[in-house]
């Protein structure tokens, strides 16, 4: 066109790159957030089949931790 590089085609180009950021970012996010959760599970199965009462009351905020991860993961984009 005039050299600006503003065309239709350009400005998708620009867009495209923009959503793939978000995106790449947004994975990331939710990638380390799944991680967590494998780790937070691994120790409440750990507690659990201790069977030691100091171990059992600590699931109780492991398994909050790990709903309110759940929750972030589910939580709508727009």
């Amino acid at each position: 066109m005039d050299g600006y590089g503003f065309s239709g085609q350009d400005n998708g180009s620009l867009m495209d790159n923009k959503c793939l950021q978000y995106f790449n970012k947004s994975f990331g996010q939710v990638q380390s957030i799944l991680d967590q959760n494998r780790l937070l599970i691994n120790e409440i199965n750990q507690n659990h089949e201790s069977k030691t009462p100091d171990n059992l009351c600590r699931n109780v905020s492991l398994i909050k931790e790990l709903n309110s991860n759940i929750q972030r993961v589910n939580r709508p984009v727009c």
